[in-house]
């Protein structure tokens, strides 16, 4: 199919963190208007959480996988050699297609796979137009379903993936406002710790699996030892003076 002089379009559309109610109206449009609908999954296969929440709103058949080995973290040259490969896919789609929507759970601004891909479309198909529709994010939903409320009055916000490390975590635990971390399932240890040596356990909360039928949010105090969900959340309030919104 030759589009000619019609602009290719990729939009990063965010779904939310599990629960398909939390995919807005104009994320859902979106994904609906689009030629087709790219999921990224891991190179393991199994249907992942952004893939589930499409489902809800589109065809089976309009929705395409597109390997992104989302979980290497390591093996630098096979990861780089997987968005390069991704890459070419979603260009190909686009080429063929002309509208690709690219589901990402969460915010696709938010530490999402859509900003490396827009980057890659952008050297691949220059003239693409690059759009996001913004998502709801983990924060958001735990603080809904968790009672905790993540900023009053004049306090910061602040956000950590603890892939940065322990360290990044606790300098921000030390600060006055309420921290988010994510992505710390396999260092759930460590950051019971920063919790702990910084005194944020008492009113902290942490969930995973949110609005899915595996959810869990227990308070921070009761942080596994083991690793939890690598996609968990934690939020730990400003400490605040007088009465405490929802504690669990």
């Amino acid at each position: 199919m030759n589009h000619g002089d019609v602009t290719r379009r990729l939009v990063g559309v965010g779904v939310g963190p599990g629960d398909p109610e939390l995919v807005t109206v104009k994320g859902v449009n979106a994904l609906r208007a689009a030629a087709v609908v790219v999921v990224p999954v891991m190179d393991t296969g199994e249907r992942g959480r952004a893939e589930a929440t499409v489902l809800h709103y589109v065809a089976a058949d309009k929705v395409v996988r597109v390997v992104f080995a989302l979980n290497e973290r390591t093996d630098r040259a096979r990861r780089e050699a997987a968005w390069d490969a991704a890459g070419e896919r979603v260009a190909e789609l686009l080429r063929t297609h002309g509208s690709v929507a690219f589901a990402t759970i969460g915010d696709p601004n938010v530490y999402s796979t859509f900003t490396y891909l827009a980057h890659t479309i952008g050297d691949l198909l220059p003239g693409t137009a690059v759009e996001t529709v913004p998502g709801i994010t983990a924060m958001q939903d735990l603080a809904a379903r968790s009672g905790a409320v993540l900023t009053e009055g004049t306090e910061p916000l602040t956000l950590v993936p603890v892939t940065a490390g322990a360290a990044v975590l606790k300098e921000a635990l030390e600060g006055p406002g309420t921290v988010v971390a994510y992505k710390f399932g396999r260092l759930a240890a460590e950051v019971a710790t920063a919790l702990r040596e910084t005194g944020r356990t008492e009113d902290a909360v942490w969930g995973s699996a949110l609005g899915l039928p595996e959810e869990s949010i227990r308070p921070a105090a009761e942080l596994a030892e083991g690793p939890l969900p690598y996609l968990s959340t934690l939020i730990a309030p400003a400490p605040r003076d007088g009465g405490r919104g929802g504690k669990l």
